[in-house]
């Protein structure tokens, strides 16, 4: 479904992704009070957890940020999105609401540090993807954002045969976001040198508990690449 090309592979030799699919979800605006209570326990069990002046310096937040910084990204400006989720409750902030399917895989990403990316797979151009360089000059329009942005080539990109569906592991494409029509869904547990396969495998396993308890289908084992 996804692969890593080669070139990725021989800068980033431990560079890993977990991948599962789940079929046949039901998605819905607002959430669940089972869902509400979740996201209220996770938002506690994170400010108990982490301290924002140090969050920085927490070695699973550290390796995706030196991770950045070697793709020559300012982890400071371009958060990982785990990392940015944190701090927003940290700060104060609410925790964001999209849909039950959004809103539960994030609280999957938020409790174990890992960024993850979730796309309608019926939109995947192709139904195939790689992880590789961006092209420069290739544009990607985010969710949220009103108009494309160039990419310099630095950036790691998902793409299809369309073009990227995520800037990684940060940002996912508008054109393969989920919304309330989407019935399949891939999630992508976003590794980074320095994070063990278990803790991407784990992340992806819990991404994948969350949105079949709150959102129904079935979801498929999880994969590992490269294994």
């Amino acid at each position: 479904m996804i692969t890593i090309r080669d070139e990725v592979r021989a800068r980033f030799p431990t560079l890993r992704l977990a991948l599962v699919k789940v079929l046949g979800v039901e998605v819905r605006r607002g959430r669940s009070a089972e869902l509400e209570a979740l996201v209220r326990e996770a938002v506690d069990e994170v400010r108990s957890r982490y301290q924002l002046a140090t969050l920085k310096d927490m070695p699973l937040f550290r390796a995706y940020r030196d991770f950045f910084w070697r793709l020559g990204i300012d982890p400071t400006k371009e958060r990982p999105s785990a990392e940015a989720l944190v701090r927003r409750v940290l700060s104060g902030k609410p925790f964001p609401t999209i849909n039950n399917l959004v809103d539960a895989y994030n609280v999957a990403s938020m409790r174990s540090g890992i960024p993850l990316a979730t796309f309608d797979l019926d939109a995947i151009a192709g139904g195939r993807a790689e992880l590789r360089f961006a092209k420069p000059g290739e544009l990607f329009l985010g969710i949220g954002m009103r108009k494309p942005v160039e990419l310099s080539g630095k950036e790691l990109v998902i793409a299809d045969l369309e073009g990227p569906i995520a800037v990684y592991p940060y940002r996912d494409s508008d054109r393969t976001k989920v919304t309330e029509q989407t019935k399949n869904v891939l999630v992508v547990s976003c590794g980074a040198p320095g994070v063990e396969a278990r803790r991407l495998i784990e992340a992806a396993e819990l991404a994948a508990d969350y949105i079949t308890r709150f959102c129904g289908g079935e979801a498929g084992p999880v994969e590992l690449v490269p294994a």
